[in-house]
């Protein structure tokens, strides 16, 4: 029996997230997170079959932390003997990489090449790499590119207003991130709409911990929020998202702040925490604004406010919208921000549909506005899904996706 199921990896910067699953149907077999990797509170979570165990596992590095999954994995024997192939999220392919690719000892060095770009992410990612190699070596390894899908952008959405020696010396552009949540979710709601995907004019927000947004014509990414880094653009959890650059002078001038504490507030203090004093979580912020907490109101509306201007900013290169994308953790399961989100786009001619709103589009393919609006449409992400696909055409075709 020909092999079906492909191994996704996704290590960040101290955890390490993992799935088993077919790229034909999505379904996922086996998953779970390794968090706090390196520290004493470090633990696996894992569900198999609907049943989810968690283990302690105090100061695990990658190696080990790999070596739990595998075992694990090899605890399943259905599991294992019918994986044919690993796919690692890779934060950063800098303009190197433009699709996803098989990964050759040069494609490693490349991602090497562009830790300068993504210094939390892509060292983790390079050693995620090596110890699956070490412990999978038979299997090919794929590479998906949080940034691939951004690269269709044109230069004069791409280049900042800034010495041109800096692009050209330092490779300082925008590059954008979530490139495989953006990705996913159009292929998706132009299956929901029945519209071909390279007839459609979509704009996409991806709204979680980390929030982004992204112009998508005729499948293609033109424009999109986030920047050199995943701190431009919108309000996030803990980032600031956009701020006046002239901040990081004033800062140094008036509280003696260097620039990597500057860097350290403006990622990891700031945005829904930073305003509201209170929590990242915008379900807590919900909760709060609810009982009429002034902070957490005035945090909601930042973020609604700031999400709804960037919607309309990136309407300008699309010249029309078929549909706008909720997506995300806030965006999937937020009727509040989406409602809000919507009242400041009237100028678009987005009606809300209250009711649909309420149970997130499920009753309705989605889509959570009325019959005479412009059409606004909740679809869920599936990045490790995307990965496994663009895993498996590599592996099995080796050929640039």
């Amino acid at each position: 029996m020909e092999k079906s199921l492909v191994l996704v990896l996704n290590c960040g910067s101290s955890s390490i997230k993992f799935a088993v699953i077919d790229p034909q149907t999505g379904n996922n077999f086996f998953s779970g997170l390794v968090q706090n990797i390196g520290s004493l509170e470090a633990n696996i979570k894992y569900r198999k079959d609907k049943e989810t165990q968690t283990r302690d596992l105090p100061k695990a590095n990658y190696h080990t932390a790999l070596r739990v999954i595998v075992d694990l994995m090899h605890s399943f024997v259905d599991i294992t003997h019918n994986v044919f192939a690993v796919g690692h999220r890779v934060v950063h392919g800098g303009e190197k990489f433009t699709q996803s690719a098989v990964i050759t000892d040069e494609v490693l060095q490349a991602i090497r090449n562009n830790i300068k770009l993504a210094p939390l992410h892509n060292p983790a990612n390079v050693v995620g790499i090596e110890e699956a190699i070490k412990d999978f070596p038979g299997l090919p390894q794929v590479a998906v590119f949080d940034t691939a899908f951004h690269q269709t952008m044109l230069d004069y959405a791409y280049i900042y207003p800034i010495p041109y020696e800096f692009y050209k010396e330092h490779r300082v552009r925008r590059y954008g991130f979530h490139g495989t949540s953006h990705r996913f979710v159009c292929n998706q709601a132009a299956k929901l709409l029945e519209k071909p995907l390279n007839q459609s004019a979509f704009i996409t927000a991806h709204l979680g911990n980390g929030c982004s947004a992204a112009a998508i014509l005729n499948g293609k990414s033109v424009d999109t929020s986030m920047g050199l880094t995943p701190l431009e653009g919108l309000v996030m959890g803990t980032r600031s998202g956009d701020v006046d650059p002239g901040l990081h002078a004033y800062l140094v001038d008036n509280l003696g702040y260097d620039i990597y504490k500057i860097t350290e507030v403006l990622n990891k203090k700031s945005g829904l925490l930073g305003v509201s004093g209170i929590a990242s979580d915008m379900r807590e912020i919900e909760k709060q604004v609810m009982l009429g907490n002034e902070r957490a109101i005035l945090a909601f509306e930042i973020f609604c406010y700031r999400l709804a201007k960037y919607i309309a900013a990136l309407a300008v290169p699309l010249g029309r919208l078929d549909a706008l994308i909720f997506t995300g953790g806030i965006g999937e399961n937020s009727q509040m921000v989406r409602a809000k989100t919507l009242g400041w786009l009237k100028i678009f001619n987005f009606k809300l549909d209250v009711a649909y709103n309420e149970v997130h589009g499920k009753n309705s393919r989605g889509v959570i506005t009325t019959k005479d609006s412009t059409i606004a449409i909740v679809v869920p992400t599936n990045e490790e899904w995307l990965i496994a696909q663009d895993t498996a055409l590599l592996a099995k075709n080796n050929l640039t996706v």
